[in-house]
């Protein structure tokens, strides 16, 4: 995506203001240990709105009748950039990013009272961190002193976060291509862990086929914390250990994509470690497979967010009466909650620069709609703990199956169908090792 898709987009969001300034910094460097850090990754509305991935950067948005954009970042420094890489410095960052002005990031603090001088509103993620909430009372506090000579201070502070998560809710055909081939990159990761994964591997050993694969394909990172989940550990629904021993006769549960230019995919696929499902495996599987389908043909414009949600449990409340871990009909389990033993989580969430994406999933008070650009995960699941009254041949069965859908005008698109997902798809990729 080049500069000029983000000029837009701040001019957009200028638009939406009206009047005003916004000031969106981008992520701070945080310290792993020592003078260890953990590798960097800006702030998603930042770059959502300048594309520009170096630290210590602030984005300051000035609306009204000639809007302005200004950068804030690292000046140029020689003898910094031989040991940590190159740096734009303002005047470059300026031509290449599109910017009206560019300034030393040292110089923020002098320039924002000036900037928020006689404007009606401040922009400002407020509470989103301590530090910044601090520096942004500072810049009004030095406003307010010059008020006797005539120069007022914003009245109100609104969050730009509600105006951005709309902007980022519908995907431009360019997001749209980079999220397409992030899913690809991921689908084609877990058809290579279906290959690689045998009893006495370790769940660390897959977890590194994984991300050798994003690498070997061009993704900057992974997108979350990779869960490899054999056997019980399937049962966890955020298990990031990956350390365990694969059993001969268990189940694999991966959680596991990419990042691509700062764009997230999301796949969950559940397999045998030896290859072939058991009868029992098979058939919890296949329940959760009809409810992923089922939620997945609801995907269309005009469809409530919780439609497939609604659809994905009809289906799996009729599957635990028919394996005896509910008893009553299927309204009567949906209405008491006692699904909820073996399925406590929603059936999906946005999609896009994070992974739990951002836009309201309610407007009113009413579940919103479903329009096209959209990018959803549909991701049933049934997790089968040892309990008194489970049936012993169905304990620490846990399954998942999630993929990326995206609204097009006319239903849903999944963008991980190359992740091998029936059970003959899975058992041939397997057997193909």
């Amino acid at each position: 995506m080049n500069s000029q898709i983000y000029r837009t987009r701040r001019r957009l969001l200028a638009e939406q203001m009206q009047s005003g300034v916004a000031v969106i910094p981008t992520a701070p460097e945080r310290v792993r240990n020592r003078d260890s850090h953990y590798p960097y990754r800006f702030d998603s509305y930042f770059h959502y709105l300048t594309g520009f991935t170096e630290p210590e950067a602030v984005l300051v948005l000035v609306a009204g009748d000639v809007p302005r954009s200004i950068l804030f970042c690292r000046e140029k420094n020689p003898e910094r950039e031989v040991w940590d890489g190159f740096r734009h410095g303002p005047e470059a960052a300026r031509d290449a990013f599109g910017f009206d002005e560019a300034h030393p990031i040292a110089r923020l603090d002098e320039m924002m009272p000036k900037l928020l001088a006689d404007q009606p509103s401040l922009y400002f993620h407020l509470g989103a961190d301590s530090d910044w909430d601090a520096r942004a009372v500072g810049w009004l506090n030095a406003v307010r002193a010059e008020v006797r000579n005539g120069v007022a201070a914003p009245a109100a502070i609104r969050d730009v976060r509600v105006l951005l998560d709309e902007m980022r809710l519908i995907k431009s055909a360019g997001e749209i291509a980079v999220m397409r081939r992030a899913a690809e990159i991921s689908a084609v990761a877990h058809c290579r862990a279906m290959q690689q994964a045998k009893p006495g591997r370790y769940e660390y050993e897959i977890e590194a086929e994984l991300l050798h694969e994003f690498r070997l394909q061009g993704a900057q990172a992974p997108a979350y914390p990779s869960i490899v989940a054999g056997g019980a550990n399937a049962c966890v629904l955020h298990y990031v250990d990956n350390s365990a021993v694969l059993r001969d006769g268990d189940l694999l549960l991966i959680d596991a994509a990419c990042e691509l230019d700062g764009y997230a995919a999301d796949i969950t696929r559940t397999f045998p470690v030896n290859g072939r499902f058991s009868p029992a495996q098979k058939d919890v599987y296949e329940m959760v497979l009809a409810a992923q389908a089922a939620a997945i043909a609801t995907v269309k414009p005009g469809a409530s967010w919780d439609a497939p949600h609604q659809a994905a449990l009809k289906v799996l409340a009729q599957g635990m009466i028919d394996f005896g871990l509910s008893t009553g009909s299927v309204d009567a389990v949906l209405e008491s909650g006692d699904y909820k033993c073996f399925y406590m989580h929603k059936t999906g969430h946005w999609l896009g620069m994070d992974v739990h994406d951002v836009g309201d999933y309610k407007r009113g008070g009413e579940w919103r709609k479903l329009e096209p650009g959209m990018v959803m995960t549909v991701e049933p699941g049934c997790y089968i703990r040892p309990a008194e009254g489970v049936p012993e041949h169905l304990w620490n069965i846990g399954i998942r199956i999630e993929d990326d859908v995206l609204v097009t005008n006319r239903a849903g698109e999944v963008l991980t169908e190359a992740a091998s997902k029936t059970v003959r798809e899975i058992e041939a990729t397997m057997e193909a090792r």
